[in-house]
């Protein structure tokens, strides 16, 4: 089975928020044959590396890339051209080979 990563806009949103649109995007990605690798970090990130971290989302988006090394696939939610994070991502999607599905083909296959 393709193992895939969803990318998803995070700022300004609450976590009831993010988790409905990761659910519905795990949902359709899973009916396309895909196992979702979980990149929504909530456990207590500083008991990794402790309190020395300044820029906490460059931390998690070097995480999001260590995942992505796992993956066939990354799906990207709506929005993503407007998160910073979401950007690299696609960037070394591309660089590195990976398939990339946007939230828009999503769309246009479940009309």
């Amino acid at each position: 089975m393709k193992k895939v990563m969803i990318s998803q806009p995070m700022k300004d949103k609450t976590q009831e928020e993010i988790i409905k649109e990761r659910d519905n995007a795990k949902k359709y990605l899973e009916s396309k044959g895909y196992e979702v690798v979980n990149t929504f970090f909530e456990e207590d990130w500083s008991k990794e590396i402790g309190n020395s971290i300044i820029h906490e989302s460059l931390f998690f988006l070097g995480k999001s890339i260590a995942y992505m090394s796992q993956c066939d696939a990354i799906y990207f939610a709506s929005g993503w051209a407007l998160a910073r994070g979401c950007r690299v991502e696609r960037l070394t999607a591309i660089l590195y080979g990976i398939e990339i599905i946007t939230d828009e083909e999503k769309d246009e296959k479940s009309d």
